[in-house]
């Protein structure tokens, strides 16, 4: 199988080469689809039981955003920090002001009080480099649709992700070897850990016996993996993603594809399909590419990137599909794929 680092798509490279013109570009997700309001807290987590696998002198440590139905009162939150948004346009030699990817607009309102009333959860993991942001999306429509939504970020796994302490790169990206057997079990234990912790947390009331699961790419394979571990997740999600080692389930799963995972994976997804026995579907987004489910997509061409871009990078991440009908496409799958098993 080859490396999930062959479809690393982090936001620096999505947006891949430097934009025609030094304006700010007026940059916004697409509206969420659902009647109710969102807030949205960010939280740093620490578990002091576990050493992080790529800095072992480190407990392990994750950036949380929660999504939920929220007063709709309070500011817009910043999409990324302006820290995040330097280094990405830094980083890939932008012609754009540091701060521009910290203004994409949002709709949702920072630390807004929660509407009362017990919750689904769902838990979304990003793809392998990816920040937790790249799937605000995806989100922001579920919290719209009454859930709230845990995106993880999987501390030195993202292009660039900032802690209270500063910036944190891709250690993980840099291994010789495949890193990602290891942490996709490791994306299972993190979790585990912050399923624990919302569901103690009084911000929300959360309802334990409705958790969700998705992710895109190495966070479709976590979602397998974590579903495993822990049987209280009720239903998951796998966006194009591999799966590792021996995984059997008995619960509702969906596979989402692209021909790019496809041309990568099938051996993968076949392998384990049979081992699969709950309630099962799989869903090839015809013109897809490996990045559609995210943000990245929209954005790239509200920035007019995409006839700037390789051929063969267009091909992969983005498809022919348009960006906006494919994350219509991925919001309305996952949304009736939780409300029929996870949420009931």
């Amino acid at each position: 199988m080859k490396s999930l680092m062959v479809l690393v798509a982090v936001i620096a490279g999505l947006l891949g080469v430097p934009a025609a013109a030094s304006a700010a570009p007026e940059l916004s997700l697409p509206a969420p689809g659902g009647p109710l309001p969102i807030g949205l807290r960010t939280l740093h987590l620490t578990d002091q039981r576990r050493a992080d696998p790529w800095v072992p002198e480190k407990r392990r440590e994750l950036m949380v955003n929660v999504w939920y139905p929220a007063v709709p009162i309070g500011r817009a939150p910043l999409y990324m920090t302006n820290a995040e948004s330097a280094a990405a346009v830094a980083g890939r030699k932008l012609d754009l002001p540091p701060d521009a990817l910290s203004k994409v607009r949002v709709h949702s309102r920072e630390n807004a009080p929660s509407l009362p009333g017990r919750r689904p959860l769902v838990v979304l993991s990003p793809g392998a480099g990816n920040n937790r942001i790249t799937l605000t999306s995806v989100a922001e429509h579920l919290a719209a649709q009454g859930f709230v939504v845990a995106g993880i970020d999987h501390a030195y796994e993202a292009w660039a992700t900032e802690f209270p302490d500063g910036l944190r790169h891709c250690v993980a990206c840099g291994q010789p070897n495949d890193p990602w057997p290891a942490a996709i079990a490791n994306r299972a234990v993190d979790t585990t850990f912050v399923i624990d912790t919302l569901l103690k947390d009084r911000r929300w009331s959360i309802d334990a016996t409705k958790i969700g699961m998705a992710g895109h790419s190495a966070g479709g394979s976590a979602t397998a993996a974590a579903m495993a571990a822990d049987r209280r997740i009720k239903a998951g999600v796998n966006v194009d993603g591999p799966f590792f080692g021996t995984v059997s389930l008995d619960r509702p799963f969906l596979l989402l594809t692209s021909p790019t995972g496809e041309k990568y994976y099938r051996a993968s997804w076949d392998e384990t399909w049979p081992r699969l026995t709950g309630p099962k579907k799989q869903d090839l987004v015809e013109n897809s590419g490996h990045s559609s489910v995210t943000d990245a997509a929209i954005l790239i061409d509200q920035l007019g990137l995409r006839p700037h871009l390789p051929p063969a990078e267009v091909e992969n991440q983005y498809g022919s599909i348009d960006s906006r009908k494919a994350l219509k496409f991925f919001r309305d799958e996952l949304t009736g794929f939780f409300k029929q098993w996870s949420a009931r």
